[in-house]
């Protein structure tokens, strides 16, 4: 009896580990192995891929093109003004000419013509002239009195082969008597007569030749260098 006892427990062992051999199979973990592998292995390829993209996404070739260009820009932008400032110069770089120069006035009691210095600039012979005879209508020094009024207006200067005319307006206030008149016209000639190219000099009154500036003295035309 207890002989078939044994056995049947044998039996029943047999069975089990039987069984327990052919569930293995069944419970194969072998495709969550798989899987798991399949996971590990994607996650490297997904890690290599961000890998690559990273480099690409920033590229230094772009920035680096870009660069250059904006920085020629830049010049040629910098270029255009300053070579448009150099075709400007030669006008805009003509500068004024200074130069001191004897202007004559009189004295208080206008006894005799006394000569004074004054400076001037001018850009041309026309301005040059012009510059002088409004030196002779101021005076620096109070000791010294104008022979030309400002009152005086000079219309237009014209300098051709050495002649030397002048267009005035002269309103009656500014007239002088004979002596003042003598000293205004030797005033007007000693200091245009400086200058070497001005070899006469016609005054002309309102675009006419008048026979008297001041009603005074004979008003030559055109008046000489004296040697």
């Amino acid at each position: 009896m207890n002989k078939k006892l044994w056995i049947a427990a044998l039996l029943v062992t047999v069975m089990t580990v039987a069984a327990g051999c052919g569930s293995k199979p069944t419970a194969a973990p072998a495709p969550n192995q798989t899987q798991g592998a399949g996971t590990e292995n994607n996650a490297p390829e997904d890690q290599n891929e961000t890998d690559i993209t990273e480099p690409v996404t920033v590229d230094p070739e772009d920035t680096t093109t870009t660069t250059p260009d904006n920085t020629e820009g830049t010049t040629e932008g910098t270029t255009t003004p300053s070579g448009g400032t150099t075709s400007e110069k030669p006008g805009s770089s003509e500068s004024n000419e200074k130069k001191t120069i004897e202007v004559y006035y009189t004295d208080l009691e206008e006894l005799e013509l006394h000569k004074a210095s004054a400076d001037i600039s001018y850009a041309s012979d026309e301005a040059k002239y012009k510059a002088a005879f409004a030196a002779l209508q101021q005076s620096k020094d109070d000791k010294f009195v104008p022979l030309w009024a400002k009152e005086i207006e000079l219309k237009s200067v014209q300098f051709k082969d050495g002649a030397l005319t002048l267009d005035i307006h002269m309103p009656d206030t500014a007239r002088l008597g004979a002596g003042g008149e003598v000293f205004a016209i030797d005033a007007l000639k000693q200091t245009f007569f400086q200058f070497d190219e001005v070899k006469s000099l016609d005054l002309l009154v309102d675009g006419q030749q008048s026979e008297s500036l001041m009603g005074h003295v004979d008003l030559e035309h055109p008046m000489t260098r004296s040697e």
